[in-house]
């Protein structure tokens, strides 16, 4: 079956320092974390690549993966397309000083008219596991509609300050009840907490990678007018369309059903620019163990 990867890009992490973290590399080759997922979604059997990413970007990041990619995926007969997420591609007036990009909701809406399969979304800048990707696929391949990769909150930390979690609640068949957004989650000396409040290690969390069918893109359009008319005139130059909150609407009215795939894999990412040292020496380990060859795509 043909199955899309939708690889979200158009962002710079402001707590990152200012870079471009999705540019940076993770190991002595010059790959970036793209190139890894890119990498694991083709051994998994997806066949189609998007980027999203923006306008003012695209010279750099063509530069630095685009057209290396698009000779890679080539020469294992898997597609590349560009999406552009642009601030005013709204169904609504831009509110006067809104700078800040609309979310992963509209992310996913620039791509609307490339997707014409199964699709999974993924954030550029977050190293997933190969795990993730296969236990996606399949599920698509096999007829599933909506799936989410379930991490193990312990294996997604950063040793560099706080981060955000979708903590996921499920029923006994492991469908996605709720995803609680959960913000300032920091190591403790017995585990993790938020706010003061004790969190168990084991819970499985959101890391934004979903898997999809194009029926969704249809309510997620009637979403995004929902958001322009009921939560953007509440919070002008804030309010953020995301995929986790909107899934999450979509579960409480029953609109929807998301199957939670645990993956035990370790989720790398570089929220921190103090994370980048720990993420490549995750890298080179998992080159010398043959998780991976330096030539990356070699094996595929």
């Amino acid at each position: 079956m043909d199955t899309t990867l939708l690889i979200m890009a158009a962002g710079i992490g402001s707590r990152f320092g200012g870079g471009i973290k999705q540019l940076e590399p993770v190991d002595a080759s010059g790959h970036i974390i793209m190139d890894y997922s890119i990498h694991d979604a083709i051994e998994a059997g997806f066949n189609h690549v998007i980027f999203v990413i923006r306008r003012d970007i695209e010279a750099e990041f063509r530069e630095v993966i685009g057209d290396r990619i698009a000779s890679v995926c080539a020469a294992h007969g898997v597609t590349v397309d560009y999406a552009f997420q642009d601030l005013r591609d709204i169904p609504g007036q831009l509110p006067e000083g809104r700078t800040k990009p609309w979310g992963t909701g509209q992310a996913v809406l620039a791509a609307k008219d490339m997707i014409h399969t199964p699709f999974a979304i993924i954030n550029a800048d977050d190293y997933y596991g190969k795990d993730g990707f296969r236990k996606v696929h399949d599920y698509l391949a096999d007829g599933g509609e909506a799936c989410m990769a379930g991490f193990v909150l312990k294996n997604t930390m950063s040793d560099n300050g706080s981060v955000t979690r979708g903590i996921c609640e499920m029923d006994a068949q492991c469908n996605l009840t709720k995803v609680v957004e959960t913000k300032n989650i920091v190591k403790t000396a017995d585990g993790a907490e938020a706010d003061g409040v004790a969190l168990d290690l084991e819970s499985l969390v959101s890391m934004n990678m979903w898997g999809l069918t194009p029926d969704f893109l249809q309510l997620l359009e009637e979403g995004f007018v929902e958001f322009f008319q009921k939560e953007v005139p509440l919070n002008p130059l804030k309010a953020e369309y995301l995929i986790p909150t909107f899934i999450g609407q979509l579960l409480e009215q029953d609109k929807l059903s998301v199957k939670v795939l645990r993956t035990d894999d370790t989720w790398y990412g570089m929220t921190y620019k103090e994370d980048v040292p720990a993420v490549k020496e995750n890298f080179r380990e998992m080159l010398a163990k043959g998780v991976y060859r330096e030539e990356l795509f070699a094996d595929l």
